[in-house]
């Protein structure tokens, strides 16, 4: 990994010195959302809520997962490039994605959610299945797998169906989980900057399993999300970085309001 990846930190040079500033400052000094350094240019994470994300990069805007009311995304550039991990309403909601969508908005799914589309935007969408790769401009798309595999619990998200997906542009690359346990395919994952793991119950893994996953392939910086449900299916964000310790920097994203559910 270069110092560039590792370090996240930026400089400026003044009378002859050369002042570096953490990169929590810098992100606080730039107005809102978390900033990454890159070679290409810096990369923006703004939390939406639960699984959706918006994240600003020098290759374009991308939304992950929109889902809410349109209105959520007022605020945001528009999308150049919208993903879909899988069909369940908080990952995929169709007058949301028929909103955020423009003429010029690239849109990729998994299968599933392609085949639920209404046409307009079917005809513009591209299908990704697991172990898909695909380029988008100067950015390489792979849909990874994400399932759950603990009995009782397959049918959620069955082997198969559903993606992940890793965003490599230039030397900065992006993990996103979607919904998933502790899966081979997860901890087989090299050289990640940037990952958003998910956790709760049932649906997905506990702290536990998502924090020892993360040990294992060791992102630079790792977002905890997904991580409130119902009927005691809520992790504790602050117990999955205890658990991660030194492994990976832990970001605590803004996913919810006070008392608010996914």
């Amino acid at each position: 990994m270069t110092q560039t990846r590792r370090t996240f930190l930026t400089c400026a040079a003044a009378a002859g010195a050369v002042t570096f500033m953490p990169f929590k400052a810098r992100a606080a000094a730039h107005g809102g959302g978390d900033m990454f350094e890159t070679a290409m240019g810096p990369v923006t994470v703004h939390p939406v809520h639960h699984a959706s994300i918006v994240l600003e990069t020098p290759k374009g805007v991308i939304y992950v997962d929109p889902v809410g009311a349109a209105a959520d995304y007022d605020g945001f550039p528009s999308a150049d490039l919208v993903l879909v991990t899988h069909e369940h309403g908080d990952h995929y909601n169709a007058d949301v994605l028929a909103a955020v969508v423009g003429e010029d908005t690239a849109l990729i799914t998994n299968p599933a959610v392609h085949d639920m589309l209404a046409e307009p935007l079917k005809a513009k969408a591209l299908s990704m299945a697991n172990g898909d790769s695909h380029a988008w401009g100067e950015v390489t798309i792979d849909a990874i797998p994400a399932y759950n595999t603990s009995e009782g619990r397959t049918n959620f998200h069955p082997q198969g169906r559903d993606n992940g997906y890793v965003l490599t542009m230039g030397d900065f690359k992006i993990y996103v989980s979607g919904d998933t346990e502790d899966i081979p395919e997860m901890r087989a994952l090299t050289d990640v900057d940037l990952a958003f793991v998910c956790m709760n119950l049932p649906f997905t893994m506990p702290a536990e399993a998502a924090a020892d996953a993360v040990k294992a392939f060791k992102p630079t910086y790792v977002y905890p999300y997904h991580y409130r449900g119902r009927d005691g299916g809520t992790q504790d964000p602050a117990h999955f970085a205890e658990l991660v310790g030194d492994a990976s920097q832990v970001q605590m994203g803004g996913w919810y309001k006070p008392g608010e559910l996914g």
